[in-house]
């Protein structure tokens, strides 16, 4: 959808916008995404997450933390 036809449909909105609650088109801002592969972002995060070791890190952290909780509670 081109910027103009989607101010075009935002534009049409204001009026019943600002019927309802005038603050809300203070701060009306639209965001333009660089790369709409969402799913394909999640899985070079994850694939990165792998290949770096932070997952053994997180595993680790997860391990020391259980420890530590069970050493410090009074139950």
């Amino acid at each position: 959808m081109e910027v103009q036809a989607l101010a075009s449909v935002v534009n049409s909105f204001h009026p019943l916008i600002d019927l309802i609650s005038p603050w809300l088109t203070d701060g009306l801002v639209l965001a333009q995404v660089a790369d709409p592969d969402v799913l394909g972002q999640m899985q070079d995060a994850f694939n990165n997450f792998i290949e770096s070791g932070q997952v053994w890190a997180f595993l680790i952290g997860l391990i020391i933390g259980y420890i530590f909780r069970g050493m410090s509670s009074f139950g």
